[in-house]
């Protein structure tokens, strides 16, 4: 005798099925996620985090301002012929580099003569924008891999680093260490932007709008966002179920000296690499469709 189709498990597969094929298409399907970045870089990450299904909170943890002075930036550039190298460890860096050579009316070609390194590839980018060449980017996009890849082509030569006030000392301590003359200038400062506060306190105390995720994209994002919230709220367990998400290594050190406990770590020190870190975990930790029963 033939069986009766099962209307109940059929149904039920079919909501399964639609269900994988809507978490297939979009992987981020309803999480919240608070992107960190300072208001004007915030864009790519977002569009990325948004076109896999998330829902996107902007709270910035750091504002891009202008040094109280670029008297010593501005005399390096006008003494370029001096140096062999150019370090740059940001778009931030580059931006405000190509804004001096402009005020002080000094052809970016000027700087052909120089060897650039950077940092990563948006630093890259953003270098090669301007039509300068880059010769060295590390594998990994950090300041020690930076220094190895330098290490053995400077004893001798003069470096100009152009990066944040605040910033480790790895590459010109090390590069000083080989041999090279290091000139360390101040391009930005990044500051904790105080109008977060108080949307950041109400996400996470928010009982429909609390995060999923927060990400961090740099130390800085880090020490700011303990600066925003404060030490009594961050260990308090409002953090509980809120996975951070670290953009690389130096970033997840810079958390776990805070005593904040990092989940979620890009293998690819990019925003492409947090974004498939954030959805590779929540594909491997949070996968709801696997909790229906057929029956």
């Amino acid at each position: 005798m033939k069986r009766a189709p099962n209307r109940k498990r059929s149904a039920t597969a079919s909501v399964l099925c639609k269900l994988q094929i809507a978490n297939y298409k979009s992987p981020l399907a309803g999480k919240r996620i608070i992107v960190s970045r300072a208001r004007a870089q915030a864009g790519v990450l977002s569009s990325h985090l948004r076109a896999l299904g998330a829902r996107v909170v902007e709270i910035p943890f750091i504002e891009i301002r202008k040094p109280r002075s670029f008297a010593l930036l501005d005399e390096a550039l006008r003494r370029h012929d001096d140096y062999d190298w150019l370090i740059l460890t940001s778009v931030n860096g580059v931006a405000a580099l190509f804004e001096r050579l402009a005020k002080l009316r000094v052809d970016r070609k000027e700087l052909g003569h120089l060897k650039i390194a950077a940092i990563g590839p948006a630093t890259r980018k953003a270098i090669e924008e301007q039509g300068l060449r880059v010769h060295l980017v590390p594998k990994q996009y950090v300041a020690e891999c930076v220094v190895a890849r330098m290490r053995g082509r400077v004893a001798g030569k003069r470096v100009l680093l152009v990066r944040a006030r605040v910033a480790r000392d790895v590459i010109p301590k090390e590069l000083r260490a080989a041999g090279a003359k290091v000139d360390v200038r101040e391009a930005y400062a990044t500051v904790a932007p105080r109008a977060s506060r108080k949307r950041l306190l109400q996400a996470l105390k928010s009982r429909t709008g609390r995060p999923d995720v927060i990400t961090f994209t740099s130390s800085s994002t880090a020490r700011n966002f303990l600066d925003l919230i404060g030490s009594k709220v961050a260990y308090s367990g409002l953090l509980d179920g809120v996975a951070l998400a670290s953009i690389g290594p130096i970033t997840t050190a810079s958390l776990r000296e805070l005593n904040l406990p990092v989940a979620i770590q890009a293998r690819e020190y990019t925003i492409p690499g947090l974004v498939d870190a954030i959805v590779k975990y929540f594909n491997t930790h949070h996968r709801d469709t696997e909790h229906l029963v057929i029956g």
